[in-house]
Formats: C-alpha cells, sequence, structure tokens
C-alpha cells in the first residue's frame, strides 16, 4: 500500500466515524486526490464530489471564486485556495473540502510564485485553513506530492476537530 493509499484509508475512517461527506476542488492535480479517493472500494459512503477548476473561468463557474478575486492575487493564492475550498463546500452536501492551485510546471513558475508553489485549501465543518507549499521535482513529482500534503493535513484538521 503506498502512501496515498494509507492517507485515504485514514480519510475514510475518520469521516465514516463522523458522518461527514468530502467534496475536492483541483487545480494543478486535475483529479488526482478524487482519482485517490475513489480508488478506494466504498467511497460513496463518505466522498461527494471532485471538481476540476483548471481555468479561472471554472473556478469561477463552479465553485464561485469570484473573478476580481483571482484578477487581483491570481489563480495560486492563498485567497482563491480559500474560496475554493469554501466553494467546495457551498456547492455540495460535503462537510468538509480541500482545494489546491498551483504551479506544477515545467512552465508557469515566476519569481513570485516558482515552479512547486502550491496553495492549499481545507474547510472543515466551517473553518477554513490554509497554507503554501514549495514542492521540489518535475511536474509528476509536485502533483503526487500535492496529493499527499492535501490528504495528510485534511487527516489532521479533521482529526483535531472533537465530535
Amino acid at each position: 500500500m503506498n502512501a496515498s493509499n494509507e492517507l485515504v484509508e485514514t480519510l475514510a475512517g475518520l469521516l465514516l466515524q463522523r458522518g461527514w461527506m468530502l467534496a475536492t476542488a483541483e487545480s494543478c492535480t486535475g483529479g488526482m486526490i478524487a482519482a485517490a479517493c475513489t480508488d478506494r472500494a466504498g467511497s460513496s459512503e463518505w466522498f461527494e464530489r471532485g471538481l476540476v477548476s483548471y481555468s479561472n473561468a471554472a473556478k469561477h463557474d463552479l465553485l464561485g471564486v469570484p473573478e476580481a478575486l483571482i484578477a487581483e492575487h491570481g489563480a495560486v493564492s492563498e485567497p482563491v485556495a480559500r474560496a475554493m475550498a469554501e466553494g467546495a463546500v457551498a456547492h455540495s452536501r460535503a462537510q468538509c473540502s480541500v482545494a489546491v492551485t498551483g504551479v506544477a510546471g515545467p512552465g508557469g513558475g515566476s519569481a513570485a510564485k516558482p515552479v512547486g508553489t502550491v496553495w492549499f485549501g481545507w474547510n472543515v465543518y466551517g473553518t477554513t485553513h490554509s497554507e503554501c507549499v514549495r514542492f521540489d521535482g518535475d511536474r509528476a513529482a509536485v502533483r503526487q506530492a500535492t496529493v499527499a500534503h492535501a490528504l495528510q493535513r485534511l487527516n489532521a484538521l479533521i482529526s483535531a476537530r472533537l465530535l
């Protein structure tokens, strides 16, 4: 069992214990978090939906991220990651969400947001959390590391919330 599978097993247990559903909002991972979750048999008991919002228009149309927020801060930013996480919950029946937006590479980076920069947003029962991480490696490595970090931190945030 790989690390992502172990993280999904833990996540499934936490969500089932609470009777919660999960929604994902992904940009740079293109659905990899949702795929990791739904690779597990029985995930329909705790996985509500996965949205791939790769373009700025999709972030607005699917998740309600204000166009002005994207214009002011850029798609790879804390405000957008937080809005994506909040939008995933608002546009679903889920009690928690994870959102990722980043620069997976090999191009597209800048001095302020180099390749490997990923903003994460998590909404756990109405409370939004965010974090920026810079990963090393090629596109595949950045995306895999993003999936693992998204799940690991989601597990920690759910575990920290009292039943």
